[in-house]
């Protein structure tokens, strides 16, 4: 199915009856991947999941956006079901659309529970080894960005970018490259004290791009929330332990009951 939010077409499937839950996906995913938790938790909800402007087979965004304008898509999406109370299952990048949302005062729908899975929204500590690359990298784009070596090596900056980018900025499109430098590089720790509803931290132990330690500070900030680490799992948790995850949700979310 596909809404229009904000002058772009944004794909979504909805399954399922009950109060609404909306799933979020992470960087770099769609909608897809959260199937098999769709359909776990339709047993007692409508589900509605989504794919991000940028992302699947929605239209990305006309303008670089920052955590605060999905927010702000988010919100007008949500508005669109007349929905009263929700509850948000986010991971990666759609934790941090959450937290972000949570924030907001004058919602037009209350926020029943919360479930962060392998949550972004904590600014990793910069070590030198990576400033140093950083600088490297911005000195390096500048050079080769100057219009005589562009002209006698054009494809020199793609190369370089291939070479020093992560895969998730090498895979991107120019705008989507801008948009996840704006969002990545956002703090969202002092945003943690505003949010209210119950919440349901859930980690993959192994999780290298959002740290177990992220879960754990997330635990302190949030006061009503609780962190389950599962076993041999990594970033995305819900993939490598779907048993287990899915019996925590169903937990949570008293299905089956």
């Amino acid at each position: 199915m596909t809404v229009t939010i904000k002058g772009l077409d944004v794909n979504y499937d909805v399954k399922g009856n009950g109060d609404y839950v909306f799933l979020l996906h992470g960087w770099g995913a769609n909608l897809t991947l959260f199937d098999a938790l769709a359909n776990v938790i339709s047993e007692k909800y409508t589900v509605v999941s989504l794919d991000f402007p940028g992302f699947g087979s929605s239209e990305e965004p006309k303008e670089i956006w920052d955590v605060s304008a999905y927010t702000e898509f988010m919100v007008e999406f949500i508005r669109r079901f007349e929905c009263k109370k929700v509850i948000l299952i986010g991971h990666s990048f759609g934790g941090r659309v959450i937290i972000k949302t949570s924030a907001l005062p004058d919602l037009p729908f209350s926020i029943e529970k919360i479930i962060l899975v392998d949550s972004a929204g904590v600014l990793p500590k910069r070590t030198l080894k990576y400033k140093v690359r950083l600088r490297a990298y911005k000195l390096g784009k500048t050079f080769l960005n100057l219009g005589l070596v562009k002209k006698r090596f054009p494809h020199a900056l793609d190369n370089y970018r291939k070479k020093m980018g992560s895969s998730d900025y090498n895979s991107a499109s120019e705008i989507m490259r801008n948009i996840l430098v704006k969002t990545v590089n956002e703090d969202l720790t002092p945003l943690l004290k505003n949010i209210k509803a119950p919440t349901l931290l859930i980690w993959g132990e192994n999780d290298t791009a959002t740290p177990v330690s992220d879960g754990q500070l997330m635990e302190k900030g949030i006061a009503d929330a609780g962190l389950v680490v599962l076993k041999g799992a990594g970033h995305y948790s819900f993939l490598d332990q779907p048993l287990a995850f899915h019996k925590i949700v169903k937990s949570f979310l008293n299905i089956g009951e």
